[in-house]
């Protein structure tokens, strides 16, 4: 069995493994930066003024305008997923990821005329000790063919900080898995996936790899076809 040694957030591990796709963690794992504006104004009871009746001005807009916004802000979430064909989530045992548990997704019936991209989604938390992620995957055909692949993702920064985003502890990981994928025969394709972690120093994989709450898979159409 293919196992690969994790890279610690502190340390790096060596990776020893043959054929192995790497993969960067770089999708809308994008964190925007935020821009700050600085109005200076003049001192004294004038300043003060003009402060307060800036606060004013800019609480009527907020209040008048906001189920617009809220509206608008709506409407652009659902235009980001309109490309969604299928997105599951398993839940992983809190006691860890088992390195024999295999994660399984069974796909509906696709297009086979379409193309399509393929991801994995992962929720990590702070117990996930490692800045990469090692995978497993296999794609069983209608016709009883198995795709086999070995994948390594980032999940952290050098500095340590989480390339996945989310304002709790929970962060999440959008991860390519293929792109412009297309389902050829007819019936119903199978996902698997497992991890293929181990630590620095060792020769046995992790047995339950800790951190890792939820494994989902997602299709969505190629943006033009």
């Amino acid at each position: 069995m293919l196992i690969n040694e994790g890279q610690s957030r502190i340390s790096k591990g060596n990776d020893q493994s043959a054929g192995l796709t790497r993969i960067k963690n770089q999708i809308l794992n994008q964190k925007m930066s935020k821009s700050s504006i600085l109005i200076s104004l003049g001192l004294g009871n004038h300043g003060l003024q003009m402060i307060f009746n800036a606060k004013e001005i800019v609480k009527n807009i907020l209040c008048k305008h906001s189920a617009k916004y809220i509206f608008i802000g709506f409407l652009a979430l659902v235009s980001c997923d309109d490309r969604q064909v299928f997105d599951s989530y398993k839940t992983i045992e809190t006691r860890g990821w088992h390195k024999d548990s295999i994660v399984s997704f069974n796909l509906p019936e696709m297009d086979s005329l379409k193309q399509y991209n393929l991801f994995f989604n992962v929720r990590n938390t702070n117990d996930y000790k490692y800045s990469n992620l090692f995978f497993i995957t296999s794609i069983d055909f209608p016709n009883g063919k198995k795709q086999l692949d070995t994948l390594e993702y980032e999940m952290a920064k050098p500095d340590g900080e989480w390339l996945g985003t989310g304002a709790t502890s929970i962060k999440e990981s959008k991860l390519w898995f293929k792109e412009q994928f297309k389902f050829k025969e007819k019936g119903n394709y199978k996902i698997s996936i497992r991890h293929a972690m181990r630590s620095n120093g060792s020769e046995q994989g992790v047995l339950f790899l800790k951190g890792i709450t939820d494994i989902g898979f997602r299709v969505e159409t190629k943006e033009t076809q």
